[in-house]
């Protein structure tokens, strides 16, 4: 089926289900947390009895949203129906598997990720949105449910982290256009930026610090990579949450075109975050690797030691860099 049918087939689905359980991937960020709370409270909106479900707690600076207290670390007993996944790739992004859900549920799945596995039984992929919450936004529209400042505040903050504040090559007139619609809903612009960029740890600027101290530079400067070892979090008194965003730090060094984070998040476990400015998709990089994500934007994990995950991600960058832009 085509986007459209999906859209339609998504919709009809939820207007006739009693009861909908939504899920959000694991080191939840704006995007996929401020697309279920906004979902979800549309859905409470047509009578619906709606669960939230994360498998990690969610991080201080999104602990503001409307209904994040009700993110719940344990899966709904029993599973309703309806199972929807927002800004998952795969049921990995969510650490289930099949077996984990229901067998008589119809799962739905919203992302904006070239990389998704279309896992659903309804799917509905938007690789051109820079948010997931731009498509949140389309389908409650089409739900006919209005928008109030609660679903407005939770929809901006998908929208405004996911396009790296409107910086990002995926923001169109389009992102513009729904960002405005939400502006018209009286959301506080000030306590949601206070919250999201103005309060960050001192354990985060600490990680930062070790991250930057790690900082190398590669292929004549146009690769900058840093690496997080188990250490550095200890050192710092950070959790693996205070290292989303580091990697952009590397980024923004002049000449640049691709940046990576490296992190240790246990023995012979390493995670990996890669973006790019300008031409180098790194999603087909992080492909290679059993990854995935969006062009200027993926990752993927080693399960290696450190020094074999950096050499391999290396490498595959240099060899990316030197096909140029055909790559």
């Amino acid at each position: 089926m085509n986007d459209n049918c999906q859209m339609d087939e998504m919709i009809k689905v939820l207007r006739k289900a009693p009861k909908v359980a939504l899920f959000s991937h694991v080191s939840p960020d704006g995007d996929c947390i401020g697309s279920m709370l906004a979902i979800g409270l549309a859905l409470e909106k047509l009578g619906k009895e709606v669960t939230f479900y994360n498998p990690d707690l969610i991080p201080n600076n999104l602990q503001f949203l409307p209904g994040s207290s009700r993110v719940s670390q344990k899966l709904p007993i029993p599973q309703p129906q309806i199972l929807m996944f927002v800004d998952c790739t795969d049921l990995q992004r969510v650490n289930l598997s099949k077996t984990d859900l229901s067998a008589e549920s119809t799962i739905l799945n919203l992302d904006h990720h070239i990389s998704n596995q279309l896992f659903g039984h309804v799917n509905w992929i938007d690789a051109q949105a820079s948010a997931v919450g731009e498509i949140a936004l389309t389908l409650i529209y089409q739900l006919g449910v209005a928008i109030d400042e609660d679903i407005a505040t939770n929809l901006y903050t998908a929208i405004v982290t996911d396009s790296g504040c409107y910086q990002y090559s995926s923001t169109t007139a389009q992102t513009h256009r729904l960002t405005a619609d939400l502006l018209d809903n009286g959301i506080d612009i000030l306590n949601i930026h206070h919250h999201l960029f103005g309060q960050n740890p001192l354990a985060q600027l600490k990680l930062l610090q070790c991250a930057l101290n790690s900082l190398e530079m590669y292929a004549e400067g146009q690769l900058a990579l840093m690496t997080l070892s188990l250490e550095d979090f200890q050192k710092s008194r950070a959790q693996q949450e205070l290292s989303e965003g580091l990697v952009n730090h590397a980024r923004n060094v002049a000449g640049v075109e691709v940046a990576v984070l490296l992190k240790e998040v246990g023995p012979q476990e390493i995670k990996v975050g890669l973006r790019s400015n300008l031409w180098l998709n790194v999603n087909e990089i992080a492909a290679k690797f059993g990854g995935g994500g969006h062009k200027r934007a993926a990752g993927c994990t080693f399960r290696i030691s450190m020094a074999e995950a950096k050499l391999n991600i290396i490498t595959a960058i240099e060899e990316g860099l030197r096909n140029g832009r055909s790559y």
